[in-house]
């Protein structure tokens, strides 16, 4: 996690873009909420809407402002943000929490997952919720979960169809201990880089590669750099939204409820946005003349299972692991 000069710094950030802070007038309220990614990224429509339907049920009593594209600082400087109270609503994916609310661990192991149709039955039942409610002893409130896409390798140098071809490739990977053990496991040397950080990377060749979803591959231009693509499906490791329990704690009964449904409603209009996305960016990385192959599955599924077997010594990750597996 960030360090409180970190935490400072990016408040001050909230501040210069005129955040008014837990103190302002409690009506008309406006809920800030940040994420890395662009304007007309799923993730980000869906918490705009949220904001909106919010909006419609209070006469606009509650608002929504969204600081997008990394406006306020990394995912994990959003979630501390968020712990302390200088920010309402974050959106992240779970390699930004895996290192601290470890059961988020579980959803990150490689092939826990089998399908998005998978993932959606292990967290929209009893499982997804118990992860959620556990972020309520670490100062946050856990919304719901998104779509984050099959994740998959993408890379400047060659095709891989086998573990053994990223031997000696740097693939980069979020700052997060899990998905190092996955990559580092799989074959490769992991890089733990921002997200932000990326591109250049790339550019400059301090990395070889990144693991990702179709979105991210487009979005962010990687692909102009990054010419070959892997179908590994890897990770489908979610995206999830998280609120400020200081400020939820704060709001009336009556408000709470209406966040906790705009919440859930807005979880099915993301999944729309997501695979009509994915579908266009994945067209859109083709059509741009990448290199795409699929890859032996079994021979990945082989070699993730030395990495998987000493989380699973956790008895609680363990629980949840054959769970969802058996979702």
């Amino acid at each position: 996690m960030i360090s409180r000069r970190g935490v400072l710094a990016a408040g001050a950030a909230l501040a210069a873009l005129g955040w008014r802070g837990a103190t302002a007038a409690p009506a008309p309220l406006t809920l800030t909420a940040a994420d890395v990614h662009v304007a007309d990224y799923p993730t980000v429509r869906a918490v705009e809407w949220m904001g909106g339907e919010l909006a419609r049920a209070t006469d606009g009593r509650i608002g929504l402002r969204m600081y997008h594209a990394g406006q306020i600082g990394r995912e994990g400087d959003t979630v501390n943000l968020a712990r302390f109270g200088a920010l309402d609503l974050v959106r992240v994916n779970v390699a930004a929490l895996n290192n601290a609310f470890p059961l988020t661990r579980v959803l990150a192991l490689p092939y826990v997952f089998e399908s998005a149709d998978h993932l959606h039955r292990g967290l929209d039942g009893p499982i997804g919720r118990e992860i959620l409610d556990a972020f309520a002893a670490r100062g946050l409130v856990g919304l719901a979960y998104y779509d984050s896409g099959a994740r998959c390798f993408y890379n400047t140098q060659r095709p891989i169809v086998v573990p053994e071809d990223l031997d000696g490739l740097k693939i980069r990977t979020p700052p997060s201990d899990i998905f190092m053990d996955v990559v580092g496991g799989l074959g490769a040397n992991a890089t733990p880089l921002p997200y932000g950080d990326v591109f250049s990377a790339l550019g400059t060749r301090l990395i070889d590669g990144a693991e990702n979803n179709w979105q991210t591959f487009h979005t962010s231009r990687q692909f102009e750099v990054a010419r070959y693509w892997s179908q590994s499906e890897h990770s489908y490791a979610p995206e999830v939204l998280l609120m400020s329990k200081q400020r939820f704690d704060a709001l009336p009964p009556a408000d709470r409820d209406l966040v906790l449904d705009a919440a859930a409603r807005s979880v099915p209009y993301m999944r729309g946005l997501w695979d009509a996305s994915e579908a266009a960016s994945r067209q859109a990385v083709l059509d741009a003349g990448i290199a795409f192959n699929e890859v032996d599955r079994d021979a990945f599924r082989r070699a993730a299972e030395p990495i998987v077997a000493p989380y699973l010594r956790d008895a609680a990750l363990r629980r949840l692991y054959h769970a969802l597996r058996e979702a």
